[in-house]
């Protein structure tokens, strides 16, 4: 039976209004073309409840009592890789049958939804206080500091691949937090290895790593590629070069050729590649060169250089711009990981 429309406000206040001066609900019906059982409901609404409005809808009473509610929502919060299953198992001992569906629908009432837990780097309590001192220290520091800052580092590109995901029960904004997250250990690796640099004023090189890289290969790299890129992006006397505390970078022999050619380096704090904003433009590259859906490795070598050319110099100088406010939210979030 198909469903009727509605009636307006008006016509139900007409109802009233007819009712209430002597009319029939036969004639009241016939006047607004409206069946005598129509008129009647409106009418024995208003006698009932002094109104016409739609009243709530009580619906199907819940499945999962306000205490079962409670429970599920504890033990998601305590341990977020809880599976459906797991709570479906918790209720069935409670006296309480379910299906995983219900478990889905009663968490989100509580905001909560089943995302997939992060992979990040992972976080011993030396590191967290390293990542807090840096940004204490440097809160401060004027913009004009974080313009003449050359930011490096390496990435991985996949021509195809998939990585593998754990899910996790969570509220809104907090998948960085860290029972929300999969902690990673750095390694080598993908079907192209590529370095690059920016600055505020732009992109600087970009270089596919063809080999596995070591030390040497690693100040080859800065040999042939940081000088032109400062050059490139006319950065100004006294400028700082950042990267990370991966083993290639602290070598003793690396630190030495980078005093030697009196390069200002930018004390790092040990598994922090969310301070570092070359991770925005390795996203930007990523989400550009997926776009292209190149099928081959010398494609995607191709690809990668052609996108990371088109990146503006805006977005770089945005991305340093708001430096200041990322150590802000930094250091609100205690150290751990935050947002790229």
């Amino acid at each position: 039976m198909a469903k009727t429309k509605e009636l307006s406000k008006d016509t139900r206040n007409k109802i009233v209004d007819l009712h209430q001066v002597g009319k029939t609900e036969s004639a009241i019906g016939k006047q607004l073309g409206l069946k005598k059982s129509t008129v009647g409901a409106i009418i024995r609404k208003w006698k009932t409840y002094k109104t016409t409005d739609n009243l709530p809808r009580s619906g199907a009473p819940r499945k999962i009592s306000p205490r079962g509610v409670k429970m599920i929502t504890r033990t998601v919060s305590k341990n977020p890789r809880t599976t459906r299953g797991d709570l479906v198992n918790d209720l069935q001992r409670a006296g309480t049958k379910v299906t995983k569906p219900t478990i889905s629908n009663t968490l989100r009432r509580q905001g909560l939804k089943s995302c997939s837990a992060r992979r990040v780097p992972l976080l011993k309590p030396v590191h967290v206080q390293a990542r807090l001192k840096f940004a204490r220290e440097h809160l401060d520091d004027p913009d004009e500091d974080w313009e003449n800052v050359i930011w490096s580092d390496e990435t991985k590109i996949e021509l195809f691949g998939k990585n593998s995901t754990r899910r996790v029960w969570r509220t809104k904004n907090a998948e960085l937090h860290p029972k929300n997250t999969i902690p990673t250990v750095k390694h080598g690796g993908g079907n192209i290895m590529l370095w690059g640099c920016f600055s505020a004023k732009g992109p600087g090189r970009l270089i596919r790593v063809k080999e596995r890289m070591n030390g040497a290969m690693y100040r080859e790299i800065l040999s042939e590629n940081l000088l032109p890129s400062a050059r490139a992006l006319k950065m100004k006397r006294g400028w700082v070069f950042q990267h990370d505390n991966d083993p290639k970078h602290t070598a003793r022999a690396t630190k030495e050729w980078l005093r030697k050619k009196h390069f200002k380096v930018l004390e790092w704090p040990s598994q922090s590649p969310d301070l570092n904003h070359i991770e925005n433009l390795w996203r930007e590259l990523k989400v550009r060169v997926a776009q292209r859906q190149p099928q081959n490795i010398t494609a995607l070598e191709e690809i990668c250089m052609e996108e990371w050319a088109k990146i503006p110099a805006t977005v770089c100088e945005n991305l340093v711009k708001t430096y200041r406010k990322h150590l802000t939210y930094f250091i609100a979030n205690k150290g751990y990981i935050t947002k790229y």
